[in-house]
């Protein structure tokens, strides 16, 4: 039987060894979104516009809705929930279609030597890749709104890098799980569903009451989603040394999800 190495060594050295592989993947999941349209790829930049027009148009012009009390743009208030949206957007799309990532691919399980642990790059990538345009997009209406973004702008990969590497473990760890309990893909999506609206995507976190604020503090999202803010709208440094933290507890979600995947996929062939 095939040994599948789960050290995380093995995490880097499989990235590196198929990245050809891993980024033609990504153009193709890309790509296909898009296919028999007439615009093509110009559809990813229309969606996000439209959306965010929608928002300032909505939460600011009819509902008069402010961020907080010193606030004094009307456009303020769709353009931070626009920011918490996209976190938010990369996590969600990552962890839904984490269960049945493998099942989606079952050709690559039984019929030829596949590097399986790939799959979750490739989720990843594409979602990157809508995450990147909605904050083009972000910027570009920034810069018409209220001026020259902050040089804070450039912290963002950084804010988010801790965020990436936990969904990476946690989409590890769910692709193996719904090969053997294809239930979870109902519950993976509630958890989401609740998560997003546990997170301060639609009111600041200092809105939540003292007793709740707990729910706040568990969720892996809320600090990427202020640090976002901070980096993006309010032109704030984040707080480093908690992010640095973030980063070493993601650092072992992320093997512990690697682990689990390789320690568990000798039994994809059997199940499937």
């Amino acid at each position: 039987m095939q040994h599948f190495s789960a050290s995380p060594r093995e995490i880097v050295g499989s990235l590196w060894r198929n990245r050809q592989l891993i980024l033609t993947l990504i153009k193709h999941e890309v790509l296909g979104n898009f296919n028999g349209s007439i615009i093509g790829v110009l559809w990813s930049f229309i969606t996000p516009t439209i959306m965010l027009a929608v928002y300032i148009f909505v939460f600011s012009g009819i509902f008069k809705a402010r961020w907080n009390s010193e606030s004094t743009s009307m456009s303020e208030f769709g353009m931070v929930l626009f920011v918490g949206l996209i976190i938010f957007n990369i996590f969600a799309e990552c962890l839904n279609k984490g269960p049945t990532l493998i099942l989606a691919h079952v050709n690559y399980v039984k019929k030829v030597v596949f590097p399986l642990e790939v799959l979750p790059w490739v989720s990843l990538g594409g979602a990157l890749f809508r995450a990147v345009v909605s904050i083009t997009v972000w910027l570009t209406a920034y810069v018409i709104l209220f001026g020259l973004p902050h040089l804070t702008v450039l912290l963002l990969p950084f804010v988010v890098l801790p965020l990436l590497l936990l969904i990476m473990g946690l989409t590890w760890f769910l692709a193996s799980l719904g090969v053997y309990l294809r239930n979870i893909t109902q519950f993976v999506a509630l958890v989401t569903t609740v998560t997003m609206f546990l997170s301060p995507i639609f009111y600041p976190a200092n809105a939540l009451p003292e007793r709740f604020k707990i729910l706040l503090l568990l969720n892996p999202l809320t600090s990427i989603i202020e640090g976002g803010r901070d980096v993006l709208f309010w032109g704030v440094v984040p707080d480093l040394q908690f992010l640095a933290i973030y980063f070493v507890v993601s650092l072992f979600i992320v093997w512990l999800g690697f682990a689990w995947f390789q320690k568990t996929r000798k039994g994809f062939a059997d199940v499937l």
